[in-house]
């Protein structure tokens, strides 16, 4: 057994006791939920008789809560802003600015009785597939600078990754968001809650601007010489491109740095939503593999707890990382057990086959965090019950197997006490409904 597997083990266990005290709004009885993508679901969003369809369905099915997507990754919008571009149209389908989707989401919601959350993409601003979005329009000086293989570039050069990032260090994209978000909740004050996603950096080698540099010396106390190679190096002792990179020697000292930037960003809009609604429920939404996400310059554990502390950590983890911890600011938080690997004892019986690992900050470790059971598990213990926990399942993340979909909708059900399911249009597409009515239904009966 490895020594991540039995660090996991020893957090857990020392966790065994700790109950979830998050946000009072939420209980047991509404924490499933069912997320409508903005982009995939476009056309079929277009027309109310089909939101109120779908609401019905998912409510039928034990779904109480429905996150709506109303920002995109391109940056733009799905109501009338007048902040944000407003996306009226996606793949030849066209709305109206006064066709009013949130509006529909929130009458027919709260008529069936359930919570209607709206999601947005905080620091994306382009889908360089389509090259479309704010960084190719007026916001160009603001998408992340990458340091990739050696050569920095902006990240809209980058066509393998359909991420268009901003950089999250710079205040003038801060405060845009904030402003987004301001509008938002005053436009939809009878909204339940916001749900944060692509809260983050794009991955470890962005954001690389001189603008990053300045901040972090400032941070740091520091004068770097050699930039970025102080902080990430592509280059080996002889001066040769390496296949990958390795932190330099202020490398830990900007991890934490960037993990400082994205906590006061959580910190600022907490303050501010709240002062606007107290009762307005602030999720957040990220990838459950917590032995690298801080690749993406995100700590969405507690305060409580120090990955300083665990040995596997040491290589990222400073002293003070844990200070950067924003899980207290949230009353919800979403963790994505994108796995293949359902139970820990997959893990154990994988027999090297780590399966499909696609998303940012992912790496091919065959531990059991890179599991439903166990990826809940560590999620809950670092989390320390400070906020609800969420396990979120994607749909076609088993696309070479739906046979494994039920069983993985029940093991986040059983192991988190709630599940999110990402998204309806995966469902249509490969006719899951009935799959996913029997992992509810087992989970209503036995747990």
């Amino acid at each position: 057994m490895s020594r991540l597997r039995i660090t996991i083990i020893a957090i857990v266990a020392s966790m065994s006791a700790v109950s979830c005290i998050g946000g009072g709004k939420l209980t047991d009885s509404n924490r499933n939920y069912m997320w409508f993508d903005c982009e995939a679901n476009y056309a079929t969003l277009s027309h109310p008789d089909s939101i109120r369809f779908y609401l019905e369905k998912c409510r039928d099915l034990g779904f109480n809560n429905a996150v709506v997507d109303v920002k995109s990754i391109m940056g733009e919008v799905l109501y009338d802003s007048k902040i944000a571009p407003y996306m009226g149209e996606w793949e030849g389908v066209e709305r109206s600015r006064d066709y009013d989707m949130m509006g529909y989401f929130i009458k027919y919601g709260h008529e069936l009785g359930m919570k209607v959350f709206a999601s947005l993409n905080i620091f994306a601003g382009g889908h360089n597939y389509f090259d479309r979005g704010i960084i190719y329009q007026d916001k160009a000086a603001w998408q992340s600078i990458c340091y990739e293989k050696g050569q920095l570039v902006p990240i809209s050069s980058i066509k393998t990754n359909y991420n268009g990032m901003l950089n999250p260090s710079n205040p003038e994209v801060q405060q845009y968001q904030l402003d987004i978000l301001e509008e938002f909740v005053r436009m939809y004050p009878e909204t339940d809650g916001l749900v944060f996603d692509r809260l983050r950096y794009d991955g470890i080698t962005s954001d690389f601007s001189e603008l990053s540099r300045k901040q972090f010396e400032e941070y740091a106390g520091v004068k770097l010489e050699r930039y970025p190679e102080d902080v990430l190096s592509w280059y080996d002792g002889n001066g040769e491109l390496r296949d990958s990179w390795v932190l330099g020697p202020y490398g830990k000292k900007w991890v934490e740095w960037r993990a400082s930037v994205i906590h006061d960003f959580v910190a600022k809009a907490h303050n501010l939503l709240k002062e606007i609604n107290p009762e307005l429920i602030i999720g957040d939404y990220t990838g459950a593999w917590y032995p690298t996400y801080w690749q993406l310059g995100v700590n969405w554990a507690s305060r409580e707890y120090d990955p300083s502390a665990v040995p596997e950590y040491s290589e990222w983890a400073s002293e003070s990382y844990r200070e950067t911890a924003y899980a207290e600011l949230l009353d919800l938080y979403m963790t994505g057990l994108y796995y293949s690997l359902i139970t820990k004892d997959d893990v154990d019986n994988a027999i090297g086959v780590v399966g499909q690992r696609s998303e940012a900050g992912m790496d091919d470790s065959l531990t059991y965090c890179y599991s439903v059971e166990g990826g809940a598990e560590l999620a809950k213990a670092v989390t320390k019950g400070v906020v609800p926990v969420v396990g979120s399942i994607y749909v076609e993340q088993y696309l070479d197997d739906f046979g494994k979909f039920r069983p993985a909708v029940e093991q986040a059900l059983r192991s988190t006490g709630g599940v999110m399911i990402f998204d309806i249009v995966h469902l249509n597409k490969h006719h899951l409904w009935d799959e996913l009515s029997a992992a509810m239904n087992t989970a209503k009966h036995h747990f």
